[in-house]
């Protein structure tokens, strides 16, 4: 499987590191890392202050050609009626998008003893690897270390583990 990672706005070199040792860890791809894209036009909603996740999916097809493309961005991201998402991809589908905005937030996730910069990594990753799960067609997992598990806060996120579950991985196989 080949996956297109295609930043959006103004990604560091950290994530993008990130995004591709998790996604190679996790499904044995190959990675491409593209060129830093703008923000599309029309995707910020001004009542909101924030962007339409599907507008990031859709320029993520425009400029990647592989199997699979994700756009990672540091704007804050939303979808219909959510306040907010850390990521959105179509199952079974080419396109997803995380955005790193609410994941740095200041919540140690219970490891103090670990640095803010590692557990952002931590979250990077598990959220790119979460996403491209889905546009393999794996759902929501109940597992709570999985981490196809749906987590709407980082909380939940920290909770989770980089890796699918027995059940994720067989689905995938």
């Amino acid at each position: 499987m080949l996956v297109d990672v295609v930043p959006v706005g103004d990604v560091s070199a950290q994530v993008k590191r990130q995004a591709s040792a998790g996604l190679r860890s996790v499904y044995d791809c190959e990675v491409t890392i593209h060129d830093s894209q703008s923000v599309p036009t029309g995707a910020h909603d001004e009542k909101r202050d924030q962007y339409r996740a599907e507008e990031f999916i859709e320029l993520a097809g425009r400029i990647g050609s592989a199997d699979k493309n994700i756009a990672i961005t540091p704007k804050d991201l939303f979808y219909r009626r959510r306040n907010y998402v850390f990521g959105l991809a179509y199952l079974d589908g080419k396109g997803s998008v995380i955005s790193t905005y609410r994941l740095q937030t200041s919540s140690d996730g219970g490891f103090s003893n670990r640095s803010a910069s590692e557990i952002f990594s931590d979250r990077v990753r598990k959220e790119v690897v979460h996403e491209i799960g889905h546009t393999m067609g794996l759902e929501h997992c109940d597992n709570k270390r999985c981490v196809m598990n749906f987590s709407p806060t980082v909380r939940e996120v920290d909770v989770k583990e980089e890796n699918l579950c027995g059940s994720c991985q067989r689905s995938v196989l």
